[in-house]
């Protein structure tokens, strides 16, 4: 079934829809990997580093797969059965959390998750991107972003609910958290619509070639190389985590540094996404990474828990100021027929680049402490400018 063209300033029901899917499963995992290294711990005996290497694992296989289901999408044409397959693979690894009794089950749980994770990703960006007029982007991918991030901050609340008035039992945490995975596979069969496939001919040519990803161009990879600079400026959540407890958080309350980023994220993202479609795309772009300066500040000054609390509300402003719209910088800079592609690449690149960030910051945290941690995020944040200046003349519209 094709999707309906939207009246003029309405965002298209499929966007909305994709924005109910991404925050049922997002509450469903959050609930989960909230509560996952504490399992691991106390329930089954792994060390921290198991969990790292669980953690790392998960993460490189969503941004390997996240290429292929983007070049598949585009050379089938069809983006709803690659979402059904993500999202589905995702829904059905839930009940294997709470049964899982060895490290090695819980490894192949969050494996087959992330599979899920990266076969998703890029084709539903691109069927954002087709279904919305190029007026609207900003505002349908704001949407989206914002959506998703409110199952990013309800997860973890929800899961700490649970267990204050379960008595700690992560088990039955698990088995709730399948609750909102099968909803948001429901939502993708009931809501989600595509637009009509074009001719076979045009669409089933295979996207990695030579002559098809120059098709792709300088602007496409300027924006990958701008996120990519932007990614290396703000590596890994976890290092707000560990600058509440560093300045004497209590393990217990350490989501709510999470919470409190994700609900500035989740609130800002779609009227900063609406603005980005009336104002000046390159002023709002330049204002986000002026904020993930600040915040970067913020917390290599913080002398307090409120102050890293302070720090994460500008760290999810600078995240609703800049992900929705780098993402409709993609959308734009792509051809359409190789959306699914551009949207992989782009996943996969700044993925790693958040492997590398993450990898540089913990080893600036070992050597000289957090400050300098944060102090370098503002520097690489401040010399990411300079790529916008030159690539967003033609990033705007």
């Amino acid at each position: 079934m094709s999707a309906r063209p939207s009246s003029a300033g309405t965002i298209p029901g499929t966007v909305v829809a994709l924005g109910f899917v991404s925050l049922f499963m997002d509450v469903s995992s959050e609930m989960i990997h909230s509560l996952l290294p504490v399992f691991l711990v106390s329930g089954l005996g792994a060390s921290a580093r198991s969990v790292g290497i669980i953690e790392g694992i998960a993460e490189a296989t969503a941004s390997i797969t996240k290429v292929f289901s983007g070049v598949v999408s585009d050379w089938v044409g069809r983006r709803k059965p690659l979402l059904l397959l993500g999202y589905g693979m995702a829904a059905l690894t839930k009940p294997i959390f709470p049964l899982a009794d060895s490290l090695g089950t819980v490894l192949l749980a969050r494996f087959l998750d992330r599979i899920g994770k990266g076969v998703r990703g890029a084709p539903r960006d691109a069927l954002v991107a087709e279904v919305t007029p190029v007026e609207l982007r900003g505002a349908a991918f704001g949407l989206r972003q914002s959506m998703d991030t409110v199952g990013a901050f309800a997860g973890p609340a929800l899961a700490m609910l649970l267990m204050l008035l379960s008595g700690g039992d992560v088990r039955l945490v698990f088995w709730v958290a399948v609750i909102p995975a099968m909803l948001a596979v429901a939502v993708i069969v009931v809501g989600v619509r595509e637009p009509d496939a074009d001719s076979p001919a045009e669409r089933r040519r295979f996207p990695i070639r030579r002559s098809e990803l120059r098709l792709l161009g300088g602007h496409y990879w300027g924006v990958v190389a701008l996120a990519s600079a932007l990614t290396l400026a703000r590596f890994s959540e976890a290092f707000l985590l560990l600058r509440a407890q560093n300045l004497g958080m209590a393990d217990a309350y350490a989501p709510l540094v999470l919470i409190v980023m994700n609900v500035v994220y989740a609130a800002s993202a779609y009227p900063l996404g609406q603005l980005a479609d009336r104002l000046d795309r390159r002023a709002l772009l330049a204002i986000g990474v002026g904020l993930l300066v600040l915040a970067d500040l913020v917390l290599a000054a913080a002398g307090s828990v409120w102050a890293v609390l302070a720090g994460s509300a500008v760290w999810g402003l600078h995240m609703g100021a800049t992900q929705g719209l780098l993402a409709v910088f993609v959308a734009d800079a792509a051809p359409a027929h190789l959306r699914g592609t551009a949207f992989g690449l782009y996943n996969l690149v700044t993925g790693l680049a958040l492997l590398v960030a993450s990898a540089l910051a913990g080893a600036l945290w070992t050597m000289a402490g957090p400050a300098a941690t944060f102090l370098a995020g503002a520097g690489f944040a401040a010399l990411s400018l300079a790529g916008l200046l030159a690539l967003a003349p033609r990033a705007q519209g």
